[in-house]
Protein backbone atom coordinates (compact mmCIF):
# COMPACT_ATOMS: atom_id res chain seq x y z
CA UNK A 1 0.00 0.00 0.00
CA UNK A 2 1.11 3.33 -0.96
CA UNK A 3 0.95 6.01 1.59
CA UNK A 4 -0.70 8.50 -0.05
CA UNK A 5 0.57 11.82 -2.14
CA UNK A 6 1.64 13.51 1.13
CA UNK A 7 4.08 10.82 2.20
CA UNK A 8 7.63 11.22 1.67
CA UNK A 9 10.03 8.87 0.47
CA UNK A 10 11.71 9.14 3.82
CA UNK A 11 8.93 8.09 5.74
CA UNK A 12 8.40 5.19 3.99
CA UNK A 13 12.29 4.36 4.73
CA UNK A 14 11.24 5.42 8.60
CA UNK A 15 7.67 3.16 7.97
CA UNK A 16 9.87 -0.12 7.11
CA UNK A 17 12.83 0.12 9.56
CA UNK A 18 10.21 0.69 11.91
CA UNK A 19 8.36 -2.06 10.94
CA UNK A 20 10.97 -4.38 11.00
CA UNK A 21 12.32 -2.91 14.38
CA UNK A 22 9.08 -3.68 15.99
CA UNK A 23 8.17 -6.94 14.34
CA UNK A 24 12.13 -8.42 15.08
CA UNK A 25 12.79 -6.76 18.53
CA UNK A 26 15.73 -8.91 19.62
CA UNK A 27 17.92 -7.69 16.35
CA UNK A 28 19.63 -4.52 16.72
CA UNK A 29 19.70 -3.79 12.99
CA UNK A 30 19.28 -4.90 9.78
CA UNK A 31 21.00 -5.05 6.28
CA UNK A 32 19.73 -1.83 3.89
CA UNK A 33 18.71 -5.67 1.49
CA UNK A 34 16.34 -6.56 4.53
CA UNK A 35 15.14 -2.93 4.74
CA UNK A 36 14.53 -2.64 1.01
CA UNK A 37 12.98 -5.63 0.56
CA UNK A 38 10.35 -4.70 3.96
CA UNK A 39 9.74 -1.71 2.14
CA UNK A 40 8.64 -3.83 -1.23
CA UNK A 41 6.61 -5.98 0.73
CA UNK A 42 4.45 -2.88 2.61
CA UNK A 43 4.13 -1.39 -1.36
CA UNK A 44 6.15 1.71 -1.09
CA UNK A 45 7.52 1.19 -4.50
CA UNK A 46 8.44 5.12 -5.16
CA UNK A 47 12.47 5.25 -7.03
CA UNK A 48 14.30 6.80 -3.76
CA UNK A 49 13.29 4.37 -1.25
CA UNK A 50 16.81 2.46 -1.55
CA UNK A 51 18.82 5.95 -1.42
CA UNK A 52 16.83 7.30 1.56
CA UNK A 53 17.86 3.88 3.28
CA UNK A 54 21.54 3.97 1.94
CA UNK A 55 22.10 7.93 2.73
CA UNK A 56 19.47 10.48 2.76
CA UNK A 57 18.07 9.06 6.15
CA UNK A 58 20.98 8.21 7.92
CA UNK A 59 22.11 10.72 10.74
CA UNK A 60 25.67 9.96 10.88
CA UNK A 61 26.50 9.89 7.11
CA UNK A 62 27.37 13.61 5.66
CA UNK A 63 23.71 15.18 4.48
CA UNK A 64 23.10 14.80 0.55
CA UNK A 65 20.99 16.71 0.70
CA UNK A 66 18.68 16.44 3.36
CA UNK A 67 19.36 16.56 7.03
CA UNK A 68 17.13 13.94 8.07
CA UNK A 69 18.22 11.49 11.12
CA UNK A 70 16.01 8.91 10.95
CA UNK A 71 17.84 6.15 10.61
CA UNK A 72 21.65 5.12 11.88
CA UNK A 73 24.57 3.22 9.97
CA UNK A 74 25.77 0.68 13.10
CA UNK A 75 28.10 -0.92 10.85
CA UNK A 76 28.84 -0.78 6.69
CA UNK A 77 25.46 -1.52 5.21
CA UNK A 78 23.76 -1.73 8.54
CA UNK A 79 20.60 0.47 9.43
CA UNK A 80 18.28 0.84 12.53
CA UNK A 81 16.28 3.48 13.61
CA UNK A 82 17.70 6.75 15.26
CA UNK A 83 17.65 7.59 18.81
CA UNK A 84 18.62 10.43 20.64
CA UNK A 85 22.38 10.09 22.12
CA UNK A 86 22.86 8.25 18.91
CA UNK A 87 26.42 10.59 17.01
CA UNK A 88 25.24 12.03 14.14
CA UNK A 89 26.95 14.56 11.50
CA UNK A 90 26.45 18.30 12.83
CA UNK A 91 25.08 19.59 9.93
CA UNK A 92 22.01 17.06 10.60
CA UNK A 93 21.49 19.51 13.57
CA UNK A 94 17.31 19.57 13.96
CA UNK A 95 16.84 17.45 11.00
CA UNK A 96 13.44 15.54 11.17
CA UNK A 97 13.85 12.10 13.76
CA UNK A 98 10.07 10.26 12.81
CA UNK A 99 7.40 11.22 10.36
CA UNK A 100 4.57 13.46 10.99
CA UNK A 101 1.67 11.29 12.32
CA UNK A 102 -0.74 13.69 9.74
CA UNK A 103 1.44 11.97 6.77
CA UNK A 104 1.07 8.54 7.97
CA UNK A 105 -1.40 6.10 7.21
CA UNK A 106 -3.76 4.99 9.66
CA UNK A 107 -2.46 1.30 9.70
CA UNK A 108 1.23 2.80 10.47
CA UNK A 109 -0.07 5.43 13.24
CA UNK A 110 0.76 2.87 15.93
CA UNK A 111 4.52 2.65 15.03
CA UNK A 112 4.89 6.28 16.32
CA UNK A 113 3.64 5.94 20.21
CA UNK A 114 5.73 2.33 19.58
CA UNK A 115 9.13 4.32 18.89
CA UNK A 116 8.83 7.06 21.16
CA UNK A 117 8.75 4.05 23.94
CA UNK A 118 11.06 1.94 21.79
CA UNK A 119 14.13 4.95 21.83
CA UNK A 120 13.48 5.68 25.56
CA UNK A 121 13.83 1.65 26.62
CA UNK A 122 17.10 1.82 24.93
CA UNK A 123 17.94 4.92 26.11
CA UNK A 124 17.36 3.67 29.71
CA UNK A 125 19.60 0.96 28.90
CA UNK A 126 22.32 0.03 31.65
CA UNK A 127 25.96 0.52 30.29
CA UNK A 128 27.22 -2.82 30.87
CA UNK A 129 30.49 -1.30 33.04
CA UNK A 130 28.45 0.56 35.05
CA UNK A 131 26.36 -2.01 35.89
CA UNK A 132 29.19 -3.75 37.65
CA UNK A 133 29.57 -0.51 40.29
CA UNK A 134 29.95 -2.04 43.69
CA UNK A 135 29.82 -5.73 42.77
CA UNK A 136 32.86 -7.58 44.91
CA UNK A 137 32.17 -5.19 47.74
CA UNK A 138 31.93 -8.31 49.41
CA UNK A 139 35.41 -9.63 49.24
CA UNK A 140 36.39 -6.64 51.17
CA UNK A 141 33.71 -5.83 53.34
CA UNK A 142 35.71 -6.84 56.52
CA UNK A 143 38.59 -4.86 55.33
CA UNK A 144 39.64 -1.23 54.07
CA UNK A 145 39.53 -1.01 49.90
CA UNK A 146 43.74 0.16 50.48
CA UNK A 147 44.24 -2.68 52.75
CA UNK A 148 42.95 -5.30 50.88
CA UNK A 149 44.67 -4.33 47.68
CA UNK A 150 48.00 -4.13 49.16
CA UNK A 151 47.41 -7.84 50.87
CA UNK A 152 46.56 -8.81 47.39
CA UNK A 153 49.82 -7.17 45.91
CA UNK A 154 51.77 -9.10 48.63
CA UNK A 155 50.80 -12.28 47.66
CA UNK A 156 52.30 -11.42 44.12
CA UNK A 157 55.76 -11.75 45.52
Amino acid sequence: MNLGTETKVADEAWVATASLQRDRPDQEDFSVQEICRRAEELGFRRPGVRQHIQQHDVANRKPNPGRYRMLFESAPGRRRLFRDGDPYDPRREGGKIVPSSEHLAAEWQSLLPWYADWAHRKEQAIDPLLALQGSGREIWKDEHADEYVERLRSEWE
